[in-house]
């Protein structure tokens, strides 16, 4: 098991390109990628999201990817001869108009917005690519290693819950066997306590109710449907495969069962048992919303 909830970061140089990369890792039912990349290497998106994809089953991915090109072409620049001499002449004319004496220099032309400016870089995809994924390979290494460790955590408090449901299903089973006594004797306190005994009670009589009751109150199907999906739950823990959509679903059927059981039984010692694995459910139920 592993949680979806997970940081990571990791930082390669190589030549002249130093590549960091920043992943977090959140809830989410499916998987679903989003990138921050600098400008010029939309192309290694694709590269970047199989990589994610063959790690990582579920969870919203968000990669931050910092890239540095120090290389010279990165730092390249060209003039604008056009705009440089138009203003070199309206400089000129401005000068002869006002009679001034003042020298035009380099300075005051290069200050003119757009005479200078960086060359486009045509980045070496190819060349970064193989920096980028090795970067993105070391970061995912270490959040998958914070998923695995924030799971184990997560499947020791859930293997906890689930013996103690187990457990409960055990002593509920054996509370339920003698629901015919019960139903007898409550029937006959009922009677007595309405007729303040002044009425024979028909044994025969409370003894097929108590027997109509027993039936109808039955959960031995619920309880071997119950004990069943508790065994798939811990076979499916142990699975190497992501368990997070299997579980969810083997716990909604584990609260379908004993939202039978509580319905069915009218014994106040079943009911409260009941209600406390409801309430440890609901706990593995948060708790299934963070793996994968």
């Amino acid at each position: 098991m592993k949680s979806m909830t997970a940081y990571a970061r990791a930082e390669k140089t190589e030549k002249e390109i130093n590549v960091l990369a920043e992943i977090r890792s959140y809830n989410s039912r499916y998987l679903d990628v989003a990138l921050r990349i600098p400008h010029g290497y939309s192309a290694l998106e694709g590269k970047i999201k199989s990589l994610i994809a063959d790690k990582v089953a579920r969870g919203r991915i968000e990669v931050s990817l910092q890239i540095n090109d120090d290389s010279d072409e990165a730092y390249a620049f060209e003039v604008n001869i056009s705009r440089a001499r138009a203003y070199y002449e309206s400089l000129v004319q401005l000068k002869d108009q006002l009679d001034l004496n003042s020298e035009i220099s380099i300075e005051l032309l290069v200050r003119e917005g757009g005479v200078l400016r960086s060359a486009e870089h045509v980045r070496d995809v190819e060349a970064s690519g193989s920096v980028v994924t090795d970067c993105i390979d070391a970061a995912m290494v270490d959040l998958i290693a914070m998923r695995q460790k924030e799971g184990d955590f997560i499947a020791l408090d859930i293997s906890k819950r689930i013996n103690n449901i187990e457990k409960s299903i055990h002593q509920i089973e054996k509370e339920s066997r003698d629901l015919l006594l019960y139903y007898q004797q409550r029937l006959k306190d009922r009677i007595a306590v309405l007729t303040k005994g002044m009425v024979e009670i028909d044994s025969d009589r409370i003894a097929q109710e108590a027997a109509f009751l027993a039936d109808k109150s039955d959960i031995s199907e619920e309880v071997v449907r119950a004990t069943s999906h508790i065994k798939q739950f811990l076979t499916i823990m142990d699975a190497k495969e992501p368990a997070g959509r299997k579980l969810n679903f083997l716990l909604q059927e584990l609260n379908r069962e004993f939202n039978t059981m509580g319905s069915k039984t009218e014994k106040a010692s079943v009911s409260h048992m009941v209600v406390e694995v409801k309430s440890e459910l609901e706990k593995i139920r948060e708790q299934l919303q963070n793996v994968e």
